[in-house]
């Protein structure tokens, strides 16, 4: 089977390794964008699904775009009897999904029609859905409403980060495709229509979501928290300084800041909650932070911080 992959973050590797790595599969060509500049010198940075792909000799293909006809011959010439997308970033134009005979397949790390869209992992944290999984699809010309093919689902605990939870999603998400592609492929598989009425779609992440409301609830907070994880974080403003709230926990009902007073949302107390000895007050609940950073130092456990920086207590964020 001659599978061309397109991919580009660190995450969509095991993808590609596990294509590379199956005995009945051929991987003529990688598409994946072109180097972007990046670090302190601006010099250009290739994505970690190019740097893998030219560690394993494949050819690496980087169009600006996939629409002109010049990039759509030299995917052509590569002969793909298949195309695998994981976090392309684009959308492919329709002579590229026509262009192999068994189609564009794509996966996506959600339970389609649940979360299309761009922030599919960050959702599922954000809204506390209690299961997620990762879909396999063939692409049609929109965003994410392809029709389905198969897909496997995770228990949420509760505790993941977008981050962690991203990787365990494509991971399994390499094992999907591998059960499916050869059947798919013999035309075993019939992809079944997404039904609209039961989609979500998700926004774009951007930077000044990951600011802390300190008027909305404590659990939503230790949501985003998670959620916002690498980037762009859950973040606050003290002293003039962004602080990075990195690790942080909903308090039990009854804790209070201060000397047991409610205060306003955004005040800060100590409590003597083991992991989180500094707390904020929220709209509803307290959440305890247990690790920061202040912009231009290291990160530290809050109660070094509180130590170093004892005008925190009391203070309003």
């Amino acid at each position: 089977m001659r599978v061309v992959f397109m991919g580009t973050p660190a995450f969509a590797v095991p993808v590609l390794e596990a294509l590379v790595e199956a005995p009945d599969v051929e991987v003529p060509g990688v598409v994946t964008p072109p180097d972007r500049p990046g670090g302190r010198g601006r010099n250009p940075v290739q994505s970690p699904v190019k740097s893998y792909a030219l560690a394993q000799g494949l050819p690496v293909l980087q169009p600006q775009s996939l629409r002109p006809e010049a990039a759509q011959r030299a995917l052509a010439d590569l002969s793909p009897d298949v195309i695998v997308v994981a976090a392309y970033g684009r959308i492919l134009p329709p002579p590229v999904l026509a262009l192999p005979p068994h189609g564009c397949l794509n996966l996506h790390p959600s339970l389609l029609p649940r979360h299309r869209g761009p922030a599919p992992v960050v959702t599922a944290i954000l809204e506390g859905d209690r299961s997620t999984g990762v879909t396999l699809m063939q692409l049609d010309e929109g965003m994410d409403t392809g029709p389905l093919i198969s897909n496997r689902r995770v228990e949420l605990t509760g505790s993941e980060d977008a981050e962690t939870l991203t990787w365990q999603l494509f991971r399994l998400g390499a094992e999907l495709l591998l059960d499916n592609l050869e059947p798919w492929m013999a035309g075993e598989l019939t992809a079944r229509p997404q039904i609209d009425g039961e989609s979500t779609v998700t926004r774009k992440v951007e930077r000044d979501d990951g600011r802390a409301d300190w008027a909305i609830s404590a659990e939503q907070l230790e949501r985003r928290c998670r959620a916002y994880k690498p980037w762009p974080g859950l973040y606050t403003q003290w002293d003039g300084k962004i602080l990075k709230l990195l690790d942080v926990a909903v308090l039990e009902p009854g804790v209070e800041t201060g000397q047991g007073e409610r205060l306003p949302p955004g005040s800060v107390g100590p409590t003597d909650y083991g992991e989180a000895p500094l707390a904020v007050t929220t709209g509803q609940g307290i959440l305890g932070l247990k690790t920061v950073q202040l912009e231009g130092r290291k990160a530290v456990a809050a109660a070094e911080f509180a130590r170093g920086f004892p005008s925190i207590l009391g203070a309003q964020l």
